[in-house]
Order: structure tokens, then C-alpha cells, then sequence
């Protein structure tokens, strides 16, 4: 009976912490501009049971797919043994769906078989990870200290997890053998297993209720440090596959104030819809083009950098960052991440001079001033962006990093006027002759002159 009501708080403790987190994290996604996702149900439901459920794109690199797909199956599967430990933690029953039989028996097996693959797969990623030197995804300035601690942390957790579920299944397997008992379940790992532990009975308890206490609590602690990681893309990815763009990569959105004007200056008779306005009629303050803090971008932009999995594939393809410029499409999304928590989580942030030799720390403590443009990206980061699409079309969770790019682009150029001067000149030479080169619109065709001269030549010729 103790046992079951220090489970229960434990269990209320664990689930209210991490949904004050999500509703932490909901509310800084919601700081984003407002954007219609409605309508499309069919095609986002296609896109999210291809991309975030059947790991679609992950496939694209067979070996991490496949062992990124064995501690995927394993979570999903283990879950139904940790639905079982949940209801034998409230109610004080042991295997509680021992009932379904020959059901369980397959569960079970499949259940330990997984958690093996999990630790083959867990050491297979740390070492990718770890290698000296490792996988070049795996670097990065972006990924010094606490992205690559947190990365092998979830690493070390998984191995405790599973430990602790063989530290369970085998003690409970021994006890039921000694006591001339079959355990409900088959339990191909745990039996071969049991001949390292010992024959004391009383110490064979303590070890099975250790296994799952050790098991539980891991499961519950890992629940709430999902939501400061970058494994809360486990949760994440699916909102954010749904919401995820539907129209053609190549395809840039339009700024409708923009649009309005130029659709006015084409058609007299055209009316420019009237400004918002505040619910008490009063006039808004205008919408800045673009974006210069999180506040400005959409909120799909903010619920993706929570979906990332850091994983680099979308750096790893970029010919900007591959040629050796500073551009890398994870670091976007990582900084506006970061920039959320920042703005809205804490009064003092420390955070990593990425550009250093040395990863140092400054504290922010001017929140009021710090923004997400030269505050984290700076503006040689996104002129070097080609719009080339292959961080989109790379990232396994639909994570559009160029839209981010776009805005901030955006807001250098129509707020600030801060465009290179390259694209100055070709502005001018748009706004003055009709194409982005120098020439007189009466001199366009000069080039076909002496096309004209050859043509003329071959002619008298053939005559």
C-alpha cells in the first residue's frame, strides 16, 4: 500500500512537471506571427504517417536509418511494458497483462529482443559521435559543449533504462525459478542471464524491485529532460510534420502589403484591403517586414526549431557551408531555438561564442536589446544561403530552414536597406532599366547586331 501511494505522487509529480514544460514551450512557439494552417487534412496526414511515423527520409542514409528505426520500434514497443509497470506501481499487481496469454509471451520476447538491438544501436551512435575524429555532421561550432553533452547524455540514459529492465526481468525470472514457478512471458535475453545472479531470495527481491524502481523513475526523469533537449523531437516532430510546408520548395512566399501595392499600381480600379485593427478600432502599429527577433517570424518557424533534431544532414548537404562560408542551416534553427528560450524563459542566458577559437561564455543580460538577427545570425551567415533547397528536401523531420533565412533576409533589405552591394546595384539597375544589367532598354538587343551582320554574310555567300 506505501509503495503504491509513493508511486502515485511520483507518478503526478513526473506528468504535472512535464505538462507545466509543454505548456512553457506552447506558449513561446504562440510569441510567433499568426499563420492560417487550416484545410490540406488528407495531405498532412499522408505526409505525417510517411515522414514522422514511417521515418521516410531518414532512409536516405541507410546505416543510421537503420539503427535509428531499432531504438524507434524499441521505444514504442517498451512503452507497452511501461503502460504494465504503471498499473502495477498504482494498484500493487505484478505483470498485470499476463492475461492476454500467448499475446504476452510474444511481447515480452520482442520486448527484451529490442532492448538488445537498443544497446547495439546506442553504442554504434555513441561511437559515430565520439570517434576520434567523428562523423563530420557531428562537428561544428554550433555543437560545442552542452548540444554534445546533452547528445550523449540521452545515450548514457537509454543503456541505464535498458539495464535496469534486464536488472528486472532477470531477478523476477530467478525468483519465479526458484520457487518452482513459471514467470508469465518469454524472456529470451534474461535467461540467458540468470546464472549471474545470486540464489538468495531475499536478495534476488530487492534486486527485482531495484530493476523496477530504477527502471520507472529513469523513465519519468527522462520525460521531463526531453522538453530542455534535443530529444523532445521524439514529441515534436509529429506536430511540426503536419504543420510543415505543403507548397512547392521553390516557391517564396509574398509579403501581401507588397502585393496589394503592386496589384494597385497594375489596376487603377484595384481597392487596397484596409489595415488591421485593434479589437477597439483603434490602428495597429505596422507589421515590420520580415524578421529581426523570434517575434516576428511565423509561429511554424518556432514550433520547427523545437522539432530539430540537431542532427546536421541539413549542413552536411549545404554547398554554402561545404565551400567553407559560415552559413550552417542547423545553427539557424538552433539560435532560434535558443533565441525563444532566451527572450522568454530567462533573465540571464549563457551562451557560447560560436565564432571563437575557444568556446567562451558571455552573459546576455540585456534581454530588451538582444535579438535574433546580429544577436545570433549574423548577416554574412544569410547572404551566403544560395536558396538551393537542400537543407529543406535533406531534413527528416520537415524543418524548413530557408524560410527562416528569407525573413531575416527580408528584413535587411526593405527595413534596414542593408543589402550587399551587389544586390544594390542590381535593384538600381531594375528600377532604372527594366533588368538587373547596366544597359539601356533601347540597347537590349545589341548583342544580336552582329548576329544579324554573320547571317547576312552567309547569305550573299550561298548566292
Amino acid at each position: 500500500m506505501l509503495q503504491s501511494i509513493l508511486f502515485l505522487l511520483l507518478l503526478v509529480a513526473a506528468f504535472g512537471f512535464f505538462a507545466w514544460q509543454v505548456r512553457k514551450i506552447r506558449a513561446n512557439i504562440l510569441v510567433g506571427r499568426e499563420r492560417d494552417m487550416s484545410g490540406h487534412a488528407a495531405a498532412r496526414f499522408q505526409k505525417t504517417l510517411l515522414v514522422a511515423f514511417g521515418q521516410q527520409k531518414m532512409f536516405k542514409r541507410m546505416t543510421p536509418a537503420l539503427l535509428h528505426l531499432v531504438v524507434y520500434v524499441g521505444f514504442l514497443v517498451i512503452n507497452i511494458e511501461v503502460l504494465e509497470i504503471v498499473v502495477d506501481g498504482l494498484f500493487g499487481t505484478h505483470r498485470f497483462l499476463k492475461f492476454l496469454g500467448p499475446v504476452y509471451d510474444v511481447l515480452m520476447a520482442t520486448n527484451e529482443i529490442l532492448a538488445a538491438l537498443v544497446l547495439v544501436a546506442v553504442a554504434a551512435f555513441w561511437w559515430r559521435r565520439n570517434s576520434n575524429p567523428p562523423l563530420k555532421r557531428f562537428t561544428g561550432p554550433e555543437l560545442r559543449l552542452w548540444p554534445k553533452m546533452d547528445a550523449n547524455i540521452i545515450l548514457y540514459v537509454e543503456v541505464v533504462l535498458m539495464a535496469a529492465l534486464f536488472f528486472m526481468n532477470t531477478a523476477d525470472l530467478k525468483l519465479h525459478q526458484m520457487e518452482g514457478q513459471d514467470l508469465p512471458g518469454t524472456f529470451p535475453i534474461s535467461n540467458l542471464l540468470v546464472g549471474l545472479l545470486p540464489t538468495n531470495v531475499a536478495t534476488l527481491e530487492v534486486l527485482e524491485r531495484l530493476g523496477w524502481w530504477i527502471h520507472i523513475i529513469g523513465i519519468f526523469l527522462f520525460l521531463n529532460y526531453l522538453p530542455s533537449s534535443k530529444h523532445f523531437h521524439i514529441i515534436m516532430a509529429f506536430p511540426g510534420v503536419w504543420y510543415s510546408r505543403l507548397a512547392p520548395q521553390g516557391q517564396f512566399s509574398n509579403v501581401e502589403s507588397i502585393t496589394n501595392e503592386v496589384k494597385a499600381m497594375m489596376d487603377p480600379s484595384f481597392v487596397v484591403p484596409p489595415a488591421p485593427t485593434a479589437p477597439d478600432g483603434s490602428a495597429l502599429a505596422p507589421t515590420p517586414f520580415g524578421a529581426k527577433d523570434v517575434d516576428d517570424l511565423p509561429w511554424t518557424n518556432l514550433l520547427a526549431a523545437y522539432s530539430c533534431t540537431e542532427c546536421g544532414r541539413c549542413t552536411s548537404v549545404c554547398p554554402a557551408n561545404l565551400t567553407g562560408k559560415l552559413l550552417s542551416p542547423r545553427k539557424i534553427i538552433m539560435d532560434t531555438r535558443d533565441r525563444v528560450e532566451e527572450k522568454y524563459n530567462s533573465p540571464l542566458i549563457f551562451r557560447p561564442n560560436v565564432y571563437g577559437e575557444e568556446a567562451k561564455h558571455e552573459p546576455i543580460t540585456d534581454l530588451a536589446n538582444a535579438t535574433l538577427l546580429r544577436g545570433k545570425v549574423t548577416p554574412e551567415e544569410l547572404w551566403a544561403c544560395t536558396t538551393c533547397n537542400a537543407c529543406v528536401e535533406s531534413c527528416p523531420v520537415n524543418i524548413n530552414p530557408l524560410e527562416t533565412i528569407i525573413e531575416m533576409r527580408r528584413f535587411l533589405v526593405l527595413e534596414e536597406s542593408a543589402a550587399p552591394n551587389s544586390l544594390n546595384v542590381m535593384f538600381s539597375n531594375i528600377e532604372n532599366n527594366g533588368a538587373p544589367w547596366a544597359f539601356s532598354p533601347s540597347d537590349r538587343f545589341n548583342w544580336a547586331d552582329d548576329l544579324f551582320a554573320v547571317e547576312k554574310s552567309a547569305v550573299a555567300v550561298v548566292a
